[in-house]
């Protein structure tokens, strides 16, 4: 296996970084979007400020996202534990304007030969959305 890396579009969220960043670096703040989570897909959600414990549909076991570094209006590094394939995820933040920020995610993963054809276009779709969702939260009244 070899680590692939994967990179979402980057995207433009209309705040300042001071604004977007306390909200994605604590993980309490999916508390505001719980009903926009499939619960079809995602049972036994648990979070605190610096993990999500979930049981994800077709997973099997628990998982646990939690935060592993936080750079202060600038990045947010996460682990993976409990995946069946080694994973590492992390959200970057740049404020180009005053209430300009962009935001890219980022994952690598090691991922079999035998399976990257099949996921790499989920994956990097997957990473795409969640970047172009992360632009429409209401960050200034959340803080």
């Amino acid at each position: 296996m070899s680590e692939q890396k994967y990179e979402s579009k980057i995207e433009s969220i209309p705040a300042p970084v001071a604004h977007v960043y306390p909200v994605l670096s604590d993980l309490s703040s999916l508390e505001r979007v719980r009903d926009l989570i499939p619960q079809d897909k995602v049972k036994e959600l648990e979070i605190s400020s610096d993990a999500v414990k979930m049981k994800i549909d077709g997973l099997g076991q628990k998982i646990t996202l939690r935060v592993m570094d936080r750079i202060e209006n600038d990045t947010i590094k996460f682990g993976l534990d409990n995946m069946p394939l080694e994973m590492n995820c992390w959200i970057q933040l740049k404020e180009v304007a005053p209430n300009d920020t962009r935001v890219k995610l980022t994952i690598k993963a090691d991922i079999p030969l035998m399976f990257r054809m099949m996921f790499e276009k989920k994956i990097q779709k997957g990473l795409d959305d969640a970047a172009k969702m992360l632009t429409q939260f209401p960050y200034s009244q959340w803080i």
